[in-house]
């Protein structure tokens, strides 16, 4: 579920996968180096990426510039 109550999207990944995953990524707060802003966003959108096949142009909206 997201943090703001909405489901999640088809091709959003899973909390339980977040939660294996988000200790790995770079940006981190209390890392080295510039804290990322979401960085679940951008998996989110890496995924929709690779799952859909279209451009990064076509990226929607809600996953950011």
């Amino acid at each position: 579920m997201k943090e703001n109550g909405e489901a999640p999207r088809r091709h959003d990944i899973s909390d339980n996968l977040w939660e294996k995953i988000k200790d790995l990524l770079p940006g981190g707060a209390g890392k080295q180096g510039r804290t990322a802003h979401d960085n679940r966003r951008f998996i989110n959108a890496v995924s929709w990426i690779i799952k859909t096949g279209v451009p990064w142009r076509d990226l929607p909206p809600e996953y950011g510039d």
